[in-house]
């Protein structure tokens, strides 16, 4: 079989994957939650093999704590942070009208030789624009939201997802040595060249980068709500999960618990103090959670990860926004690859090979 053929076959068989994927979105995002999960504590799984543990006991013990400490982790803190979002919500017109009326001496300076009808008109026109980018990431939230209803499905969390996670688990270096099996001889060896790239990729961004989200969004939120800000637990734990990328998380929480602030505390001790929590925060992150945990760069860059992340929930809801990552670091690594070898080619060098 030549190469032509190959391609040809593994790129229908890769668009058939692709549209079941598509079509089968809203039942497949259990299963694609307990792969996630499993990926993500495979290497516990691993270490508790050296220590002497069988594979199955290794799971079944990690399966077992990991979904016990969530679902109480869960069932703690989704009451009190619904409290806060609804609450939050109700206060956001009083938090704009203050800031508003801190930033309007500024604003007038700055457009000071605008003509009063020309700053209304821009006014309107920022209103617009961002009443348009409310609407479109309305959109997306709404297709998300609605594509996650198998998650919030208590069948989805309390059986199927364990469930998948648990066999996962059990048979992940089976499947692997299975999957490696299949690969064409001829190139198996840049296949799995390939995967262990997207791997390491995925390793660095997934396990390292999640567990410095995890981290950070803990300290905010614990740090908030002892200097006894309004919705510190819901900042705290949203400027944490949004820190993926860099310094948007930091900046995004700091301003608005600096808003929230200023309204709340009538002394700057307590304000300075709200400030002192992100300071402190970023001082661990860079020395030691993202050098520790991530380690080296892991090739997916930020913009490129919410591009990915917006386009996975708008085609395929929350199981899109799942697969987002490791799709966007696939494409990343052969990306790369195919880069690489148009660098060697003629059509980069412009060397006609003998052969040719």
């Amino acid at each position: 079989m030549n190469a032509s053929r190959q391609l040809r076959i593994w790129s229908i068989g890769l668009l058939t994957f692709i549209l079941l994927l598509y079509i089968l979105s809203d039942v497949l995002t259990p299963f694609v939650a307990g792969m996630a999960v499993a990926y993500f504590v495979d290497p516990l799984a691993d270490k508790l093999e050296e220590w002497g543990l069988s594979r199955l006991v290794a799971t079944s013990l990690i399966t077992v704590i990991f979904f016990v400490l969530s679902i109480a982790v869960l069932s703690t803190l989704l009451p009190v942070l619904a409290t806060q979002i609804i609450g939050f919500a109700g206060r956001i017109p009083e938090y704009v009208a203050y800031v508003r009326e801190i930033a309007e001496p500024f604003v007038r300076q700055v457009f000071s030789g605008v003509s009063e009808s020309e700053l209304k008109e821009l006014g309107t026109s920022v209103a617009g624009l961002a009443k348009q980018a409310f609407s479109v990431l309305g959109e997306v939230l709404k297709k998300v939201i609605s594509g996650g209803v198998a998650v919030i499905d208590i069948v989805s969390i309390l059986v199927l997802t364990p469930l998948v996670t648990f066999y996962m688990l059990r048979d992940w270096d089976v499947m692997v040595a299975r999957i490696d099996g299949w690969l064409p001889r001829k190139h198996a060896d840049i296949i799995r060249e390939q995967f262990s790239l997207v791997d390491h990729t995925l390793a660095g961004f997934v396990r390292g980068q999640a567990s410095v989200c995890l981290i950070l969004g803990v300290f905010y939120a614990a740090g908030l709500s002892i200097l006894g800000l309004e919705f510190g637990l819901l900042v705290g734990l949203g400027a944490g999960l949004i820190s993926f990328i860099p310094y948007f998380g930091s900046i995004v929480g700091f301003g608005v618990s600096i808003a929230i602030a200023l309204v709340q505390f009538d002394d700057w001790t307590t304000i300075s103090m709200v400030a002192g929590v992100f300071a402190i925060g970023q001082l661990i992150e860079g020395n030691f959670l993202t050098p520790k945990l991530v380690g080296e760069k892991v090739g997916l860059h930020p913009v490129w990860v919410i591009f990915a992340l917006m386009a996975g929930g708008s085609l395929a809801g929350f199981t899109g926004v799942m697969l987002a990552v490791p799709v966007a670091a696939v494409i990343g690594v052969l990306v790369r690859f195919g880069l690489a070898q148009y660098k060697k080619s003629a059509l980069y060098t412009g060397e006609i090979s003998k052969s040719e």
